[in-house]
């Protein structure tokens, strides 16, 4: 048989063979509610479901008033200093802040002058690759996905350590550092790789300043020119502050303490996180706000026509607009109602940087949907709790600006992450001591075995 028709036939078996079973695996919705599970573990109101302690960080969006829980500003803690605090002082002494963050996660306590240059100091000499790695790991498969790449080359770092198993808190702490400094490294070259030899570009794999900061380095090694504004470099460095950590049931963060409880090595944990955040119900918002935005520009030529905006967004709610899925991306946030306080602290840079690259008009379009999209949400929804601009809503926007791929919005994502999820880790290597465990209900009908030639 030729191959063609081979391939062809066997495909039309795999599409047979998955009608069968998706036939046998769909379970009636009804026994979710009458064995009380609480799907995606939320309860009824999508509240997450309380499996576990931390204090790396905490998320509040209610206040108590008269005696009652009621809706309230969304406010984030990183262990225990609110965020706006946080970043009201590193910018008023004109510091980058997402080292300082990284330290506070991992270590619980605000660093001081000293500690920080030092930790500064040991991220910059952890900034280098194996010898040969770029070549033998990031060039020789070089992927359209970068998170595919990033998850490919944190596994294989496994193979480069000298000790990668050891779980103590001693070796975590310094694989964790490692891991930190070189994200940057792992996600810029695989890009430059797939931009080379699937775009058919010139090839730029930069050498990083062991001083410069994280966002700095990020732009260095990205541009051809290595050049960037003191703005561009302090905004990206505000959008990996924002995205370093978010409690620990995020389904990556949750994922690392899942997979830490089973014992194994740091590299597995991790590269799971990564895989976690390749899903775009995890990752990627930020690019699927920027491609409605597109088809937004397409749609409403008069960008400050808040009718024609309102039509639009309504028609998306509709399913009759950009993608029909019903999803005004970057607006809603599984926790936060009236505000996400990453997102009013990205609003403001994300003006200034706007300001500086002439694209005040396009600032403006995202605040008039940041605006009318609760409005519209409010008629169309009939159960409506509120809904606010996520953090996701102006990043993207500012990638853009700053010139970044698209292909590296969720690594940068990941950038931040990487000093939560090793937080996370060592969290729960030393307070875990039970392989984490969840319960599923078997509902399966008992059947009787029959031999294969009476089947």
């Amino acid at each position: 048989m030729p191959r063609d028709l081979a391939y062809y036939d066997t495909n039309k078996q795999i599409s047979k063979l998955a009608g069968k079973l998706y036939k046998n695996s769909v379970i009636d919705k009804d026994l979710y509610a009458k064995y009380d599970v609480k799907r995606g573990l939320r309860d009824i109101d999508g509240k997450g479901v309380r499996t576990g302690l931390t204090d790396i960080s905490e998320i509040l969006q209610n206040k108590i008033v008269d005696g009652k829980t009621v809706p309230a500003d969304g406010m984030l803690y990183y262990r225990g200093y609110n965020i706006e605090d946080i970043v009201d002082g590193f910018v008023a002494d004109g510091r980058f802040g997402f080292e300082e963050v990284a330290y506070l996660l991992l270590f619980g306590e605000m660093p001081t002058k000293k500690a920080l240059d030092n930790f500064k100091e040991i991220l910059g000499s952890y900034r280098v690759l194996p010898t040969n790695f770029v070549r033998d790991v990031i060039m020789k498969a070089p992927s359209a996905d970068m998170m595919n790449t990033l998850a490919r080359s944190v596994l294989t770092l496994y193979c480069y350590d000298s000790n990668p198993n050891d779980t103590s808190i001693e070796n975590v702490l310094r694989q964790s550092m490692q891991l930190i400094s070189v994200f940057p490294l792992l996600s810029v070259y695989g890009y430059q790789a797939y931009n080379h030899y699937l775009r058919n570009q010139s090839l730029f794999i930069h050498v990083p300043d062991p001083n410069k900061s994280t966002a700095e380095v990020v732009l260095t090694l990205l541009r051809p020119d290595q050049q960037y504004t003191e703005l561009e470099a302090r905004v990206l460095d505000m959008a990996l502050v924002l995205h370093a950590e978010h409690g620990g049931g995020n389904n990556s963060s949750f994922t690392t303490h899942v997979v830490t409880s089973s014992g194994t090595d740091t590299y597995s944990a991790i590269s799971s996180a990564l895989c976690s955040l390749k899903g775009p119900k995890h990752g990627g918002a930020n690019v699927r706000v920027s491609k409605m935005f597109e088809d937004l520009k397409i749609n409403v030529h008069d960008w400050t026509d808040d009718e024609a905006i309102a039509t639009y967004l309504s028609n998306i709610i509709d399913k009759k607009a950009f993608d029909r899925s019903g999803l005004i991306y970057g607006m809603g946030h599984a926790v936060y109602t009236i505000s996400d306080p990453r997102a009013r602290i990205l609003k403001s840079f994300t003006q200034r940087l706007a300001k500086a690259k002439g694209l005040e008009d396009e600032y403006d379009l995202y605040a008039r949907v940041e605006r009318l999209a609760p409005e519209v949400i409010g008629q169309k929804k009939h159960i409506y709790k509120g809904v606010s601009a996520n953090v996701d809503f102006y990043s993207g926007f500012i990638y853009n600006m700053l010139d970044l791929p698209t292909e590296l919005y969720t690594p940068i994502f990941a950038i931040a992450r990487i000093a939560g999820w090793s937080a996370h880790r060592m969290e729960e290597l030393i307070n875990g001591n039970k392989i984490i465990r969840p319960a599923y209900l078997g509902i399966a009908n008992h059947k009787d075995y029959k031999k294969l030639d009476e089947r």
